[in-house]
């Protein structure tokens, strides 16, 4: 599980990125890179790191379902989710 502070973080990322991306993409395509400059850095995309969505786990992030690869089995073991079942062959 990581850190509360970790995952109110990300969040607080996330919604510094929907404020500013307007502004961030007119800046871009007029080429002012000085106004640019005097945003906040947190207001860049590249900024948000993807997380599991139940645990807050940076790394082994499954896109499709949004959760680490961990939570991702021990779902899928419990069929909590849909169509995903163990492979034997």
């Amino acid at each position: 599980m990581a850190k509360e502070s970790m995952k109110a973080r990300e969040r607080k990322r996330e919604k510094m990125v929907a404020k500013y991306a307007a502004k961030r993409a007119e800046l871009k395509a007029a080429g002012d890179w000085d106004a640019l400059q005097q945003l906040p850095a947190n207001s860049s995309k590249v900024r948000v790191h993807n997380r599991c969505g139940l645990t807050g786990r940076p790394r082994g992030y499954m896109r499709q379902f949004g959760v680490s690869r961990v939570t991702f089995r021990e779902m899928a073991l419990a069929g909590k989710i849909p169509g995903v079942k163990k492979a034997s062959w």
